[in-house]
């Protein structure tokens, strides 16, 4: 492969990793914070529109670089800064129009190819398995441990029935509160 095609297939990745990765927070947000359901056809349109953007972030690219390229064309002088590009930068400036516009092709074809945004949701819903099964292994070792297992568990035994008092306890009653508050002004709003 060449640097073209190296620079496509990278653009590619990165784009698809962003877009797994946005679909995987979709997934986690509207399964777990907003209690819905798992729905495929949901997440594969929000993948679909997260590559569709970035193809066009893509193009958009590849505009400003053309427009870059033939203002250089025929400059000679010295470049004042890093984006002030000469006659001898043409060339580059071309292979990145290209890189850019190839980037952008191959995104629009992924988000057409159904079994391809399939996979990627897929991805993206192991993925969010895998960090909640990972947060749950996490909070049961340690909040499930046994005094027997825990070499510090009589020394940090007060700090942990402070904690609860002042934390958790208080968190629960001011829980507590907002329910009764909100069921109550329901109550008074059907009536």
């Amino acid at each position: 492969m060449g640097r073209t095609a190296d620079a496509i297939a990278e653009g590619v990745a990165i784009a698809t990793a962003a877009t797994r990765l946005a679909v995987k927070n979709h997934i986690l947000v509207g399964t777990i914070a907003q209690g819905g359901v798992f729905d495929t056809d949901r997440y594969l349109q929000d993948a679909r529109e997260s590559l569709l953007a970035m193809a066009k972030e893509s193009e958009d690219a590849a505009a400003l670089v053309t427009q870059l390229r033939k203002r250089a064309r025929g400059r000679h002088s010295d470049p004042s800064g890093t984006h002030d590009y000469r006659d001898r930068d043409v060339r580059n400036l071309r292979r990145r129009a290209r890189q850019s516009t190839g980037v952008a092709t191959r995104l629009r074809a992924m988000a057409e190819d159904d079994e391809k945004m399939l996979a990627l949701v897929e991805e993206a819903r192991s993925a969010a398995w895998a960090d909640v099964r990972h947060n749950l292994d996490r909070r049961l070792r340690v909040e499930g441990m046994r005094p027997d297992q825990d070499p510090d568990y009589d020394t940090m035994r007060e700090a942990r029935m402070q904690a609860l008092r002042l934390v958790d306890l208080q968190a629960l009653s001011s829980e507590q509160r907002a329910r009764r508050k909100r069921e109550s002004e329901a109550a008074s709003e059907s009536a």
